[in-house]
């Protein structure tokens, strides 16, 4: 199941990434409107910058923009865990 995120609309309202009782987006067309550069700008440097590789990838499903995947979700990388 996508984990979506789920923002505080007692703060904001009118938050891009809220969601109805259903799951459904609420501004859809917010989203579908938007070109690639502009929504990578958004959930890399913008108010989507915050939300966990799981909730991108989830959004990102839903507003049929898996393409950008790879531009968006960091990498994690680990440091070796050192034997002493």
């Amino acid at each position: 199941m996508n984990q979506f995120y789920n923002p505080d609309l007692s703060k904001n309202p009118n938050d891009p990434f809220a969601r109805d009782s259903n799951g459904i987006l609420a501004r859809r067309s917010y989203w579908l409107d938007m070109a690639d550069s502009s929504i990578i700008l958004i959930m890399t440097q913008g108010i989507g910058s915050n939300l966990t590789n799981d909730e991108k990838r989830a959004h990102l499903s839903d507003i049929n923009r898996l393409n950008l995947v790879n531009e968006i979700c960091t990498v994690e990388i680990l440091p070796p865990i050192q034997d002493n």
